[in-house]
Protein backbone atom coordinates (compact mmCIF):
# COMPACT_ATOMS: atom_id res chain seq x y z
CA UNK A 1 0.00 0.00 0.00
CA UNK A 2 1.38 3.51 -0.92
CA UNK A 3 1.41 6.33 1.76
CA UNK A 4 0.89 10.11 0.97
CA UNK A 5 2.17 12.45 3.52
CA UNK A 6 -0.26 15.94 3.95
CA UNK A 7 0.87 18.71 5.76
CA UNK A 8 -1.07 20.79 8.03
CA UNK A 9 -1.39 24.29 8.25
CA UNK A 10 0.41 25.99 11.44
CA UNK A 11 -1.82 28.14 12.32
CA UNK A 12 -0.02 29.79 15.17
CA UNK A 13 2.96 30.00 12.91
CA UNK A 14 0.52 31.47 9.79
CA UNK A 15 -0.64 34.12 12.74
CA UNK A 16 2.69 35.22 13.67
CA UNK A 17 3.40 35.42 9.55
CA UNK A 18 0.31 37.39 9.29
CA UNK A 19 1.47 39.93 11.95
CA UNK A 20 4.63 40.14 10.58
CA UNK A 21 3.41 41.11 6.54
CA UNK A 22 0.77 43.23 8.26
CA UNK A 23 3.30 45.38 10.13
CA UNK A 24 5.91 45.16 7.15
CA UNK A 25 3.17 46.81 4.95
CA UNK A 26 2.44 49.55 7.61
CA UNK A 27 -0.78 48.81 8.91
CA UNK A 28 -2.85 48.37 11.83
CA UNK A 29 -4.83 46.40 12.45
CA UNK A 30 -7.53 48.73 12.71
CA UNK A 31 -6.70 49.65 8.85
CA UNK A 32 -6.93 46.22 7.88
CA UNK A 33 -10.04 45.93 9.36
CA UNK A 34 -11.33 48.62 7.62
CA UNK A 35 -10.23 47.17 4.15
CA UNK A 36 -12.14 43.98 5.19
CA UNK A 37 -15.07 46.05 6.25
CA UNK A 38 -15.24 44.21 9.76
CA UNK A 39 -17.08 45.39 12.66
CA UNK A 40 -14.79 44.83 15.01
CA UNK A 41 -11.20 43.37 14.89
CA UNK A 42 -11.57 40.41 16.55
CA UNK A 43 -11.32 38.22 13.34
CA UNK A 44 -8.01 39.73 12.81
CA UNK A 45 -6.70 39.15 15.98
CA UNK A 46 -7.87 35.73 15.89
CA UNK A 47 -5.71 35.21 12.51
CA UNK A 48 -2.74 36.46 14.29
CA UNK A 49 -3.08 34.31 17.27
CA UNK A 50 -3.59 31.49 15.78
CA UNK A 51 -7.00 30.92 16.62
CA UNK A 52 -8.53 31.06 13.53
CA UNK A 53 -8.05 30.97 10.10
CA UNK A 54 -8.60 33.57 7.23
CA UNK A 55 -11.49 32.19 4.75
CA UNK A 56 -10.06 31.72 1.23
CA UNK A 57 -11.53 34.55 -0.01
CA UNK A 58 -9.79 36.73 2.74
CA UNK A 59 -6.40 34.77 2.00
CA UNK A 60 -6.64 36.00 -1.31
CA UNK A 61 -7.12 39.68 0.00
CA UNK A 62 -4.31 39.56 2.29
CA UNK A 63 -2.35 38.36 -0.51
CA UNK A 64 -3.18 41.21 -2.58
CA UNK A 65 -2.83 43.96 0.01
CA UNK A 66 0.84 42.01 1.00
CA UNK A 67 1.95 42.05 -2.76
CA UNK A 68 2.36 37.96 -1.58
CA UNK A 69 1.45 34.77 -2.77
CA UNK A 70 -1.04 32.80 -0.35
CA UNK A 71 1.97 30.63 0.04
CA UNK A 72 3.93 33.31 1.70
CA UNK A 73 1.25 33.83 4.41
CA UNK A 74 0.50 29.99 4.90
CA UNK A 75 2.72 27.96 6.96
CA UNK A 76 2.75 24.19 6.91
CA UNK A 77 3.86 21.85 9.86
CA UNK A 78 6.02 18.71 8.29
CA UNK A 79 3.53 16.21 7.24
CA UNK A 80 1.15 15.27 9.77
CA UNK A 81 -1.63 12.87 7.98
CA UNK A 82 -0.72 9.95 5.77
CA UNK A 83 -3.44 8.45 3.26
CA UNK A 84 -3.67 5.40 1.54
CA UNK A 85 -3.49 6.07 -1.87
Amino acid sequence: MFMNEIPAINMVATGQRITELRQASGMSVRELQDVFGFATPQAIYKWQRGTAMPTIDNLVALSVIFGVTIDDIIVLDECLYAISA
